[in-house]
């Protein structure tokens, strides 16, 4: 059974910094492209960044590219997403992802879903 679960949320200020993981088990972890998703109060859930198997290739949204860097360690089968630079938009819960199957890029479906952490940034 696959797990994913997500650590590192919690309240920052503005400006501050924040490094997320996501704790894969039950999966090959090396064989899955990874990705983190974020869901605001009140809006959709939206993609944030994404890594190829490897972590030789990786993606981002316009609003985090910059200030926030995926990476994983497939010796620890985890995932992480470091965060700088946080503004109160980030606010969120951060969900973490993994895709087996696709074959596009960056992923546009994903079989697992992690639990969450949430994420919140004061002015």
């Amino acid at each position: 059974q696959v797990q994913l679960v997500e650590s590192g949320g919690g309240t920052v200020q503005a400006g501050a910094s924040l490094k997320l993981s996501c704790a894969a088990s039950g999966l090959s972890f090396s064989s899955y492209r990874m990705a983190w998703f974020r869901q605001a109060p009140g809006k959709e859930r939206e993609f944030v960044s994404a890594i190829t198997r490897s972590g030789g290739s990786t993606y981002y949204a316009d609003s985090v590219k910059g200030r926030f860097t995926i990476s994983r360690d497939n010796t620890k089968n985890t995932l992480y997403l470091q965060m700088n630079s946080l503004k109160p938009e980030d606010t969120a819960v951060y969900y973490c992802a993994a895709d087996f199957y696709g074959s596009s890029w960056p992923p546009n479906r994903y079989d697992d879903w992690g639990q969450g952490t949430q994420v919140t940034v004061s002015s």
